[in-house]
């Protein structure tokens, strides 16, 4: 083998070869972040992600979830490979995915990257070299090895930040038998900036460093099997899958490149797709478009939800046919929110047919979603009422 520095940076030079922007070796020990990580826990902020909170000691130390890692190699990727522009970014009849999604599902691509990596090193170290690769699917805290790794620092919106390739990159690891000679952590560069704290529409960032999932519009749309919260779902927008808007008013993604992995590339018909076609999508259709897409995390049930909610978002009345079958669909998740989604926009035909699921509907909670929306009409109407008669 290759003298341990000579080998570690050739290590880098092969990570940046095959197309990693980041790259940078930390050392294998327990994070320092471990105690604000279950503090956060304790706070309930995870939600519904009850995963985040099993074995934090072995997700806080990388020994302990390989017994022979002696330093680990942190890689980061570009996914930022579409804009939209902004006539499709704020177009309330169109949905919005979160640029992370527009691929395919980087768990595979970088998967795909790493195990190359790994037999790359294998080959030029020798037998003796062994490794696992992670790539958001083990007990690590990805996050503070990358700090550690010198990739960049933590934002105030949580997210990993790096001076050249902003937040849009996603991040893997490689533990290692070999003991490499650790990089030095950067400084961080927020300074007194607070937009992304100002700009998230539902308070998820509770003060900088501090996101409640609960409230944030990715946790949302994704992480969340049931019901998304009333009062929550008018500040959802226009966003289907996931979000971007602590990063999008982050003046260090203004200035990031774009990323060149063409398997993240976006595919046909996700870039700011209709909201109206989207609602009447088959299970054969959805399981084909987002075939081996992150999308299908949420399954047909949570992405129709999701739909439901921009709909009533849109104030465009052209939904309400849509909605309307909608609320014929087998899944009661689907039925409630676009019972929910009639009432945000009103009309004869809406208050109609939620008329009649209110007085029909088998499932008590889409029953009750239908009764909330026929009084929202009604508010609505009787204060638009008290306004002419002003």
């Amino acid at each position: 083998m290759h003298p341990p520095d000579t080998f570690k940076q050739a290590l880098l030079a092969q990570a940046r070869a095959v197309g990693f922007e980041l790259a940078g070796i930390a050392a294998a020990t327990a994070a320092e972040t471990r105690a604000a990580y279950e503090e956060w826990l304790a706070a309930g902020h995870a939600g519904e992600m009850q995963y985040l909170g099993r074995d934090p000691a072995r997700r806080a130390d990388p020994r302990l979830a390989w017994a022979e890692t002696a330093s680990v190699l942190v890689v980061g990727l570009n996914y930022h490979t579409w804009e939209p522009p902004p006539e499709l970014r704020w177009d309330p009849g169109r949905g919005q995915l979160a640029r992370y999604a527009l691929g395919d599902d980087y768990h595979d691509v970088l998967a795909d990257k790493l195990r190359g990596l790994l037999a790359w090193a294998q080959e030029t170290g020798g037998p003796e070299v062994q490794g696992r690769c992670y790539v958001d699917t083990g007990p690590l805290l990805e996050r503070d090895l990358a700090a550690r790794a010198g990739l960049g620092w933590f934002g105030k919106n949580t997210m990993l930040l790096n001076r050249r390739e902003g937040s849009y990159f996603f991040l893997g690891a490689l533990l290692l038998n070999v003991e490499l000679e650790p990089d030095s952590a950067g400084s961080a560069h927020c300074g007194s900036c607070t937009r992304c704290l100002e700009a998230c529409p539902t308070g998820a960032l509770l003060s900088p460093y501090v996101l409640d999932a609960r409230r944030c519009i990715s946790y949302l749309t994704i992480e969340l099997r049931g019901p998304i919260p009333r009062e929550l779902r008018p500040l959802v927008g226009n966003w289907i899958f996931g979000c971007d808007i602590c990063q999008e008013v982050c003046p260090w993604n203004r200035k990031a490149a774009p990323g060149a992995e063409a398997r993240l590339a976006p595919r046909a018909g996700l870039q700011a797709p209709e909201l109206i076609p989207l609602l009447d999508i088959t299970q054969e259709e959805f399981s084909l478009l987002f075939r081996k897409s992150p999308v299908k995390r949420t399954k047909r049930r949570g992405f129709l939800r999701n739909v439901c909610v921009a709909l009533g978002n849109s104030g465009d009345p052209g939904a309400v046919p849509a909605l309307l079958r909608a609320l014929q669909h087998e899944e009661p998740l689907v039925r409630g929110h676009a019972a929910w989604a009639l009432g945000r926009l009103g009309g004869a035909a809406a208050r109609a047919g939620l008329q009649e699921a209110a007085a029909t509907e088998g499932d008590a909670w889409v029953a009750e979603e239908a009764r909330e929306a026929l009084l929202e009409i009604a508010r609505r109407d009787n204060a638009e009422g008290a306004l002419h008669a002003a």
